[in-house]
């Protein structure tokens, strides 16, 4: 085996592969470039979702002639020049290679002008082959058009999307952009067609021009500082949060940037006042020296490492959990009192527990359930004998581990009666845990009847989940789901999984489509199937309020002991506490 040294066009491919994986990215460092040149207006054009076509030009300052050239070599760049630089980088760029990587793998023509200039000059490059600059006819500024990506990597090309997901990661690119750059304006055209436009404005117009008045109505402004750290922006209120996460949006210094650091203090923000299946949505714009952040940890430019992580995480987490915890965030009551938490530490009595639930190992169905309750029915069925103390000790006695229902308290709990005294139950843990249990047993039978809608359900969706779901359309009725694309920004349900007949379809399907349009039915079936069923099983469990008769209430306590880990829901909530008689005879303080 004989080292060689690498052609220098193989070299920026190699490179391009971890800049440049799809037209999103390679518009990503264009618009980075132009904002570093200080750019105002920036037109955007693409062709077949920028595989075909891609030209943006910016009014910024422009290249000088003698360094068109330059432009578009490897590792040459007019925003660092030693390691002290790239240790303070304030510029989006500043690696110099994007141009070099996109150049390798495309056809390119860079036009620019710079102010001091009598006319504009032009270069041309064919996959990596750079001709001469000659003189060309634009204003101040540079114009960068990319035509047929990855045509001499066709290996690369086939990995790519549809027309319109690659158009969708481009448009989202263009709002990132946007987000952190409301003194620029945007334009956007794809096929001739202008789909979107972001005048020059202030920061909170351009959140709602971008993110859209209902998240502008459902957040509250941040602005905090600590020393040399600041933040400020949006986050939502705990009432208006989603399971969705497309609305994170965190800057650093102007960069976008996707940090589980950051993203885990936000979280912890969140802890006390929101469902941990709910996701809170922000735009926050944080601000350090560049010093205190290294962003030369990956090519693509979206990883940060922070020099002092942890200072970082509890600045965000302290300046967002103080906001969330005032009364005016959430529209509820405050904090317990000290007086009040004093006087439950000090409470005398017991508190409930959970014991071994022995579980009858069988398929249940629903008449099977109800099946157990008919002791309980016998006993109701003569009123004189449900009044005779004899008669309800022998029930009690008699009674199976969760016993028999006697009550709901506030639409949420169950109360039962077995021979130990008082169980409690969480009917929505309880419920959600058995659809779950169902969910995972028929999905491994490949089992999953449907229930047909009696009127399919029409609802709005993202365009670019529309996209995504498109090639998944079988995959998604083989767990039940039909679902047809109506429009490019809708889609009609016609069928959901008969265990989830009685969950708002609109709501369950947002949710899968989501899940979807991320990872995709196979790996969600494969890397990310309890995850999914777990949502599904939320989204199927008896809701809260919900008045259940006495059977119904009967049947949930039988389909938890014929199911596994009815001990707890799937986020691990307790899902029923036991109270003993003794427990229940010290709180009335009887036999003393």
């Amino acid at each position: 085996m004989n080292i060689r040294v690498l052609p220098d066009v193989l070299i920026s491919q190699i490179a391009a592969g971890e800049v440049v994986e799809r037209p999103a990215a390679a518009l990503k460092e264009i618009l980075e470039n132009s904002l570093d040149a200080g750019a105002t207006d920036i037109q955007i054009e693409l062709e077949q979702g920028g595989v075909k076509r891609m030209r943006v030009s910016d009014n910024g300052c422009g290249i000088a002639r003698d360094e068109l050239v330059l432009a578009l070599t490897r590792h040459a760049t007019s925003k660092i020049a030693s390691l002290s630089d790239l240790e303070q980088v304030e510029s989006l760029g500043f690696r110099g290679e994007a141009l070099a990587s996109i150049a390798a793998i495309a056809r390119v023509q860079l036009s620019s002008r710079c102010a001091d200039a009598e006319h504009a000059w032009t270069l041309q490059v064919d996959g990596g082959q750079l001709g001469e600059p000659t003189p060309a006819a634009r204003g101040v500024g540079t114009s960068l058009e990319i035509q047929d990506l990855f045509f001499n990597t066709p290996a690369r090309r086939k990995f790519l999307k549809t027309e319109a997901t690659e158009y969708a990661h481009c448009a989202e690119t263009v709002r990132r952009q946007a987000l952190s750059h409301p003194d620029t304006a945007f334009v956007l055209s794809h096929n001739g067609r202008v789909l979107l436009r972001f005048n020059a404005t202030t920061a909170a117009a351009r959140v709602r021009q971008v993110l859209g008045e209902a998240f502008e109505s459902n957040t509250i402004a941040v602005d905090a500082a600590a020393g040399v750290l600041r933040v400020s922006g949006w986050v939502i209120r705990p009432g208006a949060a989603t399971a969705s996460r497309d609305s994170q949006h965190v800057y650093v210094n102007g960069r976008y940037v996707r940090d589980k650091l950051i993203v885990h203090a936000l979280k912890e923000a969140y802890r006390d006042v929101l469902h941990h299946q709910l996701n809170p949505a922000y735009c926050l714009f944080i601000s350090l020296p560049p010093d205190g952040v290294d962003v030369n940890v990956h090519p693509a430019k979206t990883e940060i490492r922070f020099r002092d992580s942890r200072g970082v995480h509890q600045f965000l987490f302290h300046a967002v959990e103080r906001l969330l915890a005032a009364p005016a965030a959430s529209g509820e009551a405050g904090a317990v009192s000290p007086e009040t938490e004093m006087s439950v530490a000090a409470s005398p009595f017991g508190v409930p527990r959970q014991t071994m639930m022995p579980l009858q190992i069988s398929p249940l169905q629903v008449n099977e359930a109800m099946a157990f309750y008919a002791p309980l029915a016998a006993h109701q069925s003569n009123s004189a004998s449900l009044d005779s103390p004899a008669a309800s000790a022998e029930a009690a006695h008699d009674a199976p581990p969760l016993g028999y229902a006697i009550a709901q308290l506030h639409g949420v709990y169950v109360l039962a009666q077995n021979a130990q005294g008082l169980v409690l139950v969480d009917m929505h843990a309880a419920h959600e845990r058995v659809v779950y249990e169902k969910l995972k047993a028929a999905l491994d039978s490949r089992a999953v009847p449907a229930q047909t809608l009696l009127i399919p359900v029409v609802l709005s969706v993202d365009a670019r989940d529309v996209a995504e779901i498109s090639p998944h359309l079988d995959g998604l009725r083989d767990i039940g789901f039909d679902v047809s694309i109506t429009s490019p920004t809708s889609v009609a349900v016609r069928s959901v999984p008969w265990l989830l007949k009685n969950a708002d379809p609109v709501e369950l399907t947002r949710a899968v489509l989501h899940e979807v349009a991320e990872f995709g039915v196979v790996r969600l079936l494969a890397e990310r199937r309890n995850e999914l069923l777990a949502t599904l099983a939320c989204h199927g469990a008896v809701r809260a309020n919900r008045h259940l008769a006495v059977p119904e209430m009967n049947a949930l306590l039988r389909e938890m002991e014929a199911t596994e880990r009815a001990g707890q829901c799937n986020h691990g909530r307790p899902t029923w506490f036991q109270v003993s008689l003794k427990e229940l005879d010290a709180m009335f303080m009887r036999g003393r």
